[in-house]
């Protein structure tokens, strides 16, 4: 005689599958938010101090930008029912943090930031400018996006280079 029940499966363990079986998805989505977000994170915080903000400031920046994004995709995700993420730029803050400082200061890289994401904003509503962006070949498109970063790959380099001999 055998000790297996022949009994069919409860109810309470089929969820205890479904739910195991989330765990694999939701643990990758979690690191890839936090992969994502941080690194990115140390390039926004310098590419905004490099154009002359306070410490201050660029929390303030920083806390805005995530701020921002949090909305976005919560409205996003809100409206099409499923989960959805916003970009910041790397690149574009890669080069704020090879730019420098900027004639005007943190008023001036504020008030560029606002013009920027206006066009962004005007060429999503534009359908012929956002045709003419998209026409822009992606070679091209890589080429400027090299040029804003090789400068900010090459800065440790150059600090080796650059700095004493310690013996």
């Amino acid at each position: 005689m055998s000790n297996v029940s022949t009994t069919p499966a409860t109810a309470t363990q089929e969820p205890e599958r479904s739910r195991a079986g989330l765990v694999p998805p939701l643990g990758a989505g979690a690191v890839t938010a936090l992969v994502g977000f941080t690194s990115s994170f140390a390039v926004v915080l310098s590419g905004l101090t490099a154009v002359g903000a306070s410490p201050a400031q660029a929390a303030s920046g920083l806390l805005a930008l995530c701020l921002t994004q949090a909305i976005g995709m919560m409205a996003l995700s809100y409206r099409y029912r499923m989960p959805i993420t916003l970009a910041w730029s790397t690149p574009g803050a890669a080069l704020l943090a090879g730019t420098g400082a900027v004639a005007g200061g943190w008023p001036a890289a504020v008030g560029a930031f606002v013009v920027a994401g206006v066009l962004i904003v005007v060429t999503g509503l534009w359908q012929r400018l956002g045709a003419l962006v998209a026409a822009i070949p992606v070679e091209i498109a890589q080429a400027m996006l090299a040029g804003v970063l090789l400068p900010l790959c090459l800065a440790p380099v150059r600090a080796v280079q650059t700095s004493p001999a310690v013996v």
